[in-house]
């Protein structure tokens, strides 16, 4: 039986990684196609090319993740728990494409394997090992906080490019700032690959070794590769619903705080994965930092009933993935 549900989680893990691009990367240029800095065909392609050679470079990171922050039972156990997880965040991510709303694949995925690992024990099964103050403060905490910091950092980083550029002509401003955005969407793409590339690697880490399949030599190259492919494929094929309203519904946007909120969330999420080595969301990173700049004006022109029922959808998101995949963990607990 252990084959037939390691099976399964790498099609679910491949399908989760197509839809993590498919909903995630196209808010990494929805600013820009907003604000004309870009087209919506060059946009896409861009996108896609830095999300493969982000989740590419990404692979190295992963073996941290699936060797040192969490430890997962061996055979069908973990595979269990793997599975039940990924079909969670993965029927969430689609509902929430579904709506329109920009939700984080990574706050589903860490409550999907959750609500997994709890079913187990509730069964009596092993649980996930590993769970301490280090992990808190490395993923939960980050996860938590980085909409704040994207949030306040934009809006402040709104003054000092305003005060640069107040004696320059309107049309010479936004010239400018369209260009220095289109290199911003670039950025933004590639640190999506490299936060959402590890996490997709490191959970089939993960099912390698609860299978048994690890010989403790790295990450597969194949691993790194699937990854890397189906999140560039899914952003090709690009899901427009939540990038219509990151760019268009929560807030007015122009070319000078468009090209603020993405280099600002660009250096978030390269900091975080770089230098940190902290999961960041980038789609949580992405739309506070639009909101940020985006409120940093003389008059109201976000839509703040839209916002309230986007951060609420926030705060859901793990609870109802933990929920979910706690059912489905239940479920498939008689399969061993």
């Amino acid at each position: 039986m252990a084959p037939v549900i390691f099976g399964a989680v790498v099609l679910l893990a491949a399908g989760f990684a197509f839809l993590n691009g498919f909903r995630d990367a196209s808010t990494s240029v929805a600013l820009a196609v907003r604000t004309r800095a870009l087209t919506p065909s060059v946009a896409v392609l861009l996108a896609g090319f830095f999300n493969f050679v982000g989740a590419l470079l990404s692979a190295g990171f992963a073996v941290a993740i699936s060797r040192t922050w969490i430890s997962l039972p061996g055979g069908t156990d973990g595979l269990t728990i793997l599975a039940a997880g990924l079909a969670s965040a993965c029927a969430w991510g689609i509902l929430m494409w579904w709506r329109g709303i920009p939700t984080s694949s990574t706050h589903a995925l860490v409550g999907g394997l959750a609500g997994a690992a709890l079913a187990s024990l509730m069964v009596g099964g092993p649980g996930v090992r590993g769970v301490d103050q280090s992990l808190l403060l490395q993923v939960v905490l980050p996860l938590l906080l980085s909409p704040l910091v994207a949030y306040s950092g934009a809006f402040l980083l709104v003054y000092p490019a305003t005060w640069s550029a107040r004696y320059t002509q309107p049309s010479v401003v936004n010239q400018r700032f369209r260009r220095s955005q289109a290199v911003a969407a670039g950025a933004v793409a590639f640190g999506h690959g490299l936060q959402d590339g590890q996490r997709i690697s490191a959970v089939l880490l993960l099912a390698l070794i609860a299978g048994g399949y690890d010989d403790g030599g790295g990450i597969p190259s194949w691993v790194a590769l699937l990854t890397a492919v189906l999140i560039s494929a899914g952003t090709l094929f690009g899901g427009w619903r939540i990038s219509h309203t990151v760019g268009y519904k929560i807030t007015r946007i122009d070319p000078l705080r468009g090209s603020v909120a993405q280099i600002h969330s660009a250096l978030l999420l390269l900091l975080g994965a770089v230098v940190f080595h902290w999961p960041l969301s980038s789609t949580h990173t992405v739309t506070a930092a639009a909101l940020g700049a985006g409120e940093n004006q003389h008059f109201s022109v976000t839509n703040r009933k839209l916002v309230f029922r986007i951060v609420a959808l926030w705060v859901l998101t793990p609870l109802a993935a933990a929920t979910l995949a706690f059912i489905l963990a239940l479920a498939l607990s008689p399969l061993p």
